[in-house]
């Protein structure tokens, strides 16, 4: 039905260099984003939205009026990609897939993009659809695009004042007929190592070394609980940096549960672990410094049991059931549920995302746009 335009907008926005920078305090932390963010609100213009708000931090909102006593809905996706692999100088492959179907690939030396592009070309490509029938009755709908998501930062600048909705999806998960309604608890974790230094030809009983410190920390984190050794709705320990030299060391890592008593145990683990490190390295010093990141969206989701009812709804209209699956890791919509606006994460059709293998089905974006329009028709 919109495969034509939505293939056309994705590799056009896949194009543009928007990967974002977990160093820096600005929002948006690339200029990139600033880019994708004024092409957006060019071509909505352009389609006739007229209600379009960008603000000085990159949050951009486009409203279609209510024509119909309905309840205002939001539609989320974000302009950043990860930064694990590069999104500079993307070129998108177009092939049938062997079931039949065009998918869009990674060329092999960056990321695709997928994430979340495919879900910026579903919200622009069903915001047209309301703008050229505007005999279809639906409440105030809202089209906003984040910057930053794959921070991790929980929308630190978030317009929340200038939302009207009480009820958000986010545009950002994977395969057909998947929806998330819970996800990770989420910590960041800084370790710092002290270290003393001294010639090595008079090291005995004097030398501390602070890169050898931070190497026996991360040795020490139980590799069964890691990333790779982990699905489904086990947490994990990841360690996303580490550099030093004998004098000081620092270490970066993640900490990911379900649960907050899971999440609890983690970072009393990081403490005993840094203990242990310290008797070890007499002198040295190791410091811990965490930080909450988001929380699982679960239990204030289900208190709102008509937001899932409204979308199984939606669902089996167009032929389909909602797949539940717990989001191994955050999205936009974690944040917004805990400032009280429930967000459930519908599909995208992508796969392998933050990786050279990306891809994504363009019929499976189609059929996320005729979720989203359903839903706004409801």
């Amino acid at each position: 039905m919109f495969e034509k335009k939505l293939l056309e907008r994705f590799v056009k926005y896949a194009r543009v260099w928007t990967t974002s920078d977990p160093k820096s305090k600005e929002t948006p932390t690339t200029p990139g984003q600033w880019d994708l963010a004024r092409m957006l609100e060019a071509e909505l213009r352009t389609l006739g939205a007229r209600d379009i708000t960008l603000t000085p931090h990159c949050y951009l909102i486009a409203r279609i009026p209510a024509n119909a006593p309905k309840p205002a809905q939001g539609f989320l996706a974000h302009l950043d990609t990860s930064d694990e692999v590069s999104g500079k100088d993307v070129h998108p492959v177009i092939e049938e897939s062997a079931a039949g179907g065009v998918v869009v690939k990674s060329g092999g030396a960056t990321l695709l993009g997928a994430d979340d592009k495919a879900g910026i070309a579903i919200l622009v490509t069903a915001a047209e659809w309301f703008l050229l029938h505007p005999e279809v009755e639906h409440g105030e709908l809202e089209f906003i695009f984040t910057p930053d998501e794959e921070t991790g930062k929980g929308l630190p600048d978030f317009p929340l004042e200038l939302i009207h909705s009480k009820t958000c999806w986010t545009i950002d998960g994977g395969e057909e007929g998947e929806v998330e309604i819970e996800c990770f608890n989420a910590y960041r974790a800084l370790v710092s190592f002290e270290g003393r230094v001294i010639h090595p030809g008079n090291a005995r009983g004097i030398l501390v070394n602070a890169a050898l410190m931070a190497s026996v920390f991360a040795a020490m984190l139980p590799r069964s609980e890691s990333p790779e050794a982990t699905d489904g709705y086990y947490g994990y320990y990841c360690l996303m940096e580490i550099k030093g030299r004998q004098d000081e060391a620092h270490i970066e890592l993640i900490l990911r549960d379900f649960t907050r008593e899971g999440m609890e145990r983690r970072l009393a683990a990081l403490q005993a672990i840094a203990r242990a490190v310290e008797a070890q390295f007499p002198g040295g010093k190791v410091t811990v410094k965490t930080e909450p990141s988001y929380f699982n969206m679960k239990e204030k989701i289900a208190a709102h049991p008509e937001v899932m009812e409204r979308l199984t709804k939606a669902m089996q209209t167009l032929g389909m059931q909602p797949v539940l699956k717990p989001v191994r890791g955050g999205t936009d919509g974690s944040r917004l549920t805990e400032l009280g606006i429930p967000t459930p994460n519908i599909w995208t059709g992508g796969r392998n995302f933050h990786s050279v293998d990306e891809w994504v089905s363009v019929r499976e974006m189609d059929s996320a746009c005729r979720l989203v329009i359903e839903l706004g028709r409801l």
